[in-house]
């Protein structure tokens, strides 16, 4: 009976409201009062509480704050990583080929052997000896493009490619679709995220930017040495006809324009002359 008692005790004393008043201070008229009991308090703490809980997780696992907790990454940033460590390799790869080159190169000038790269793709010893011509077939030579000199596009130095050219990546991503003449894909998709950036891949000037039906907003630069370069299914052209653009240089807005394209990316044809050129070969995406 007594445990009761101090009950029901503590429960008239929690319910029990306290009134609270604001008062004018010169003229003591009440300006604003509010009943309260204790009860009320603690619930209204408590409901607080869960508020701000409820609102810190909201805020957690909607912003990238959330890949700051222990044992959490989403698969995004797991693709990403991959992604990123194959590129690695790749661009480790296509380095020590390049060295590899350079090596033999200037081993050429040098008048040494180059080593051949047993690791690598199938590389032939220099030997100058054997490169010497024959009287026989340097008479031959001769004779041939004495006779045919105007069928011989294919010697004509304007087909020779140029040297020492550096090209910017036209923009961040990962190659959707390669670079396929046969099947009329003058060069590669670029699957890249919104509002990125396009960029031109050497300085030049701007011959065409406007809206066509299939490749949406294009933009082309006329480049030195015979290059042009065409970007299409952009979302906006910061660049007009006539306008002239640095390397490296923001030309345009990737996005998702024309009836021949299925999600946002940039499709980059690289010409050289008349003629399609691969993009990968002289760019590392």
């Amino acid at each position: 009976m007594k445990k009761k008692f101090d009950f029901l005790i503590f429960w008239k004393k929690i319910r029990f409201k306290y009134k609270l008043s604001f008062l004018n201070e010169n003229t003591l008229e009440e300006v604003f009062a509010f009943r309260l009991s204790r009860l009320s308090a603690i619930l209204t703490l408590i409901a607080f509480a869960f508020f701000l809980i409820a609102i810190t997780s909201v805020v957690i696992l909607n912003t990238p704050i959330r890949n700051y907790l222990p044992g959490y990454m989403d698969t995004e940033i797991r693709r990403e990583m991959i992604e990123n460590a194959l590129k690695t390799d790749s661009l480790e790869q296509v380095s020590r080929v390049q060295s590899q080159y350079l090596d033999n190169v200037m081993d050429i000038l040098k008048d040494n052997n180059p080593v051949a790269d047993t690791t690598k793709r199938d590389t032939v010893t220099y030997n100058k000896d054997n490169l010497k011509k024959s009287d026989f077939l340097t008479n031959f030579v001769h004779n041939y493009e004495e006779e045919e000199r105007y069928n011989l596009n294919l010697l004509s130095p304007a087909t020779t490619l140029p040297e020492n050219l550096i090209f910017y990546r036209p923009a961040k991503g990962i190659i959707s679709a390669n670079f396929n003449p046969q099947e009329k894909h003058y060069g590669v998709d670029i699957a890249t995220t919104p509002n990125e950036s396009v960029l031109a891949t050497m300085k030049g000037t701007v011959i065409s930017a406007g809206f066509e039906a299939n490749g949406g907003y294009i933009l082309q630069i006329q480049h030195p040495n015979g290059f042009i370069s065409i970007y299409k299914h952009n979302e906006r052209l910061l660049k007009k006809q006539g306008d002239e653009v640095r390397a490296g240089e923001a030309v345009a807005i990737a996005g998702n324009t024309g009836s021949l394209s299925n999600g946002i990316h940039l499709h980059f044809e690289l010409w050289y002359n008349g003629k399609p050129m691969n993009p990968e070969e002289f760019i590392v995406f």
